[in-house]
């Protein structure tokens, strides 16, 4: 009886620890979800403020044209840097609202892919990206395989494209581009499904409230950038220039 006891407390523990992974794993996508939204609206709104008629408005000049240009480039970076380096002595609450200012940033400095691409490609990117990032991540979420091994070699590519990309400023090669637009779509299909299987083994049910609220936004703020750095080389083959 004592033994069946045991078999029940033990079964209702597996039982408890699987609802609350799926609930940790729901508000990381949640979060990602809303994040992606709002740099979605304020990409668009930036650019219908930017451009009219089809001409530079004057706030158009100055995110795309002038010094102005390089804050709204630079601005994600450092809220990014922020965020991650600030937000185990940031309330729950305040690391979210600086999630969403962050996405909104971004939203900002990528507005400018509008005046590059048409609005068709633009729209069937994301979707493929959607596509993709979505059975990436089920695979890193479900798989039994430790991918630490190949996460350790896809963080060296990334930093070998941040290398590269910042070379090819002053090249100006387009083959070197394409190499790095290839290789960046293989570095973050990867990182999505190995940063999905690390965000699934941070969960621990005895995390208080607030470890867990930051848990998932720092979860799901990486998940974020897999998803943008997805989406902004993937456009680079399949977005129509205008």
């Amino acid at each position: 009886m004592a033994d069946l006891r045991n078999y029940q407390s033990r079964a209702q523990a597996g039982v408890d620890i699987d609802q609350g992974l799926r609930a940790y794993m729901v508000k990381v996508y949640n979060l990602m979800a809303l994040g992606l939204a709002i740099t979605g609206l304020a990409a668009f709104l930036t650019f219908q403020m930017a451009v009219q008629n089809g001409e530079l408005t004057g706030f158009g000049y100055a995110i795309f044209a002038s010094p102005l240009k390089w804050v709204v480039i630079l601005a994600p970076l450092a809220m990014v840097l922020f965020l991650s380096f600030r937000i185990n002595s940031m309330s729950v609450g305040a690391a979210q609202a600086t999630f969403w200012i962050y996405a909104a940033l971004v939203g900002l400095s990528l507005s400018s892919v509008f005046l590059i691409y048409t609005g068709q490609s633009i729209v069937q990117t994301f979707f493929v990206t959607a596509a993709s990032f979505g059975a990436l991540s089920l695979y890193g979420y479900t798989t039994k395989r430790d991918l630490s091994p190949i996460g350790s070699f896809l963080i060296m590519g990334l930093f070998g494209l941040i290398i590269a990309s910042i070379v090819n400023i002053f090249l100006h090669s387009s083959a070197l581009q394409f190499a790095i637009s290839a290789i960046g779509v293989l570095v973050f299909a990867g990182l999505t499904a190995y940063d999905t299987q690390r965000i699934k083994e941070m969960y621990y049910a005895g995390d208080t409230a607030v470890v867990a609220g930051r848990k998932a936004i720092m979860g799901a703020l990486q998940l974020y950038l897999d998803f943008i750095n997805l989406f902004m080389f993937l456009l680079q083959f399949m977005g129509n220039r205008k």
